[in-house]
């Protein structure tokens, strides 16, 4: 039983099911599209954040706007993190989505101005956790076969983010950063980790790149 669990996606089943029911209560409370609804429910909103409310940094991480927005990253959610929790383990995987996430809303807290949230840049933090498995086994044709498909996905995604406003293109590359620095650190399950240097090396990096973002956002004034 205890095997059997630890081949499952329990986690990427967590993270869904928490989104569902967020979803469907902040639908109920009126409507995840109102922008006052947003805001209770933990979006991320500036001037909040500089007032101190700190977990609007990970809240946004599980609020959709929209079905649609919804649907899209539950889809690819199911499918890519169902892959990294796989090669790195729950553990390591719920860190990797959750760290990537907050990465990702500090880029777009330091960058950017409105209210914001998806999981879009924790989805684009386990992108950058797959690249680091491309990277470290090649001779696994699974994982290099998908390469070029979500190569080409991260590609069109930025194009996208481009033409549609109502999408933060910096969010999503902080969330790709933030994914990469992380699984750097964390290291594959079961592979050879990199020497405690490296480790020590993209760990401050991460951690500057944290604290860089986020007095930014609190001394930026945003136009």
């Amino acid at each position: 039983m205890k095997n059997s669990l630890a081949k499952k996606p329990i986690i990427t089943y967590f993270l869904i099911g928490i989104m569902v029911i967020y979803f469907i209560f902040m639908t109920f409370a009126g409507g995840t599209s109102n922008n006052n609804v947003l805001i209770e429910f933990g979006a991320e909103y500036n001037p909040l954040i500089k007032a101190g409310q700190i977990w609007r940094l990970i809240t946004p991480i599980f609020i959709h706007i929209g079905y649609q927005h919804l649907i899209l990253n539950m889809i690819v959610l199911y499918f890519l993190g169902s892959i990294i929790e796989k090669f790195y383990g729950h553990f390591r995987y719920l860190i990797i989505f959750l760290v990537s996430g907050i990465v990702g809303n500090l880029f777009s807290f330091a960058f950017e101005n409105g209210i914001s949230a998806g999981s879009s840049t924790s989805i684009f933090g386990l992108f950058g956790a797959y690249f680091v498995l491309y990277l470290n086994l090649k001779n696994n044709t699974f994982i290099q076969n998908n390469a070029k498909t979500f190569l080409i996905f991260i590609i069109l995604n930025f194009i996208f983010d481009l033409f549609i406003p109502s999408i933060s293109i910096i969010g999503h590359l902080g969330g790709l950063i933030g994914g990469i620095l992380i699984s750097l650190v964390l290291g594959i399950k079961g592979f050879k980790t990199l020497n405690k240097k490296c480790i020590i090396f993209y760990a401050n990096a991460l951690i500057i790149v944290i604290m860089v973002l986020y007095y930014i956002g609190l001394y930026h004034l945003h136009k």
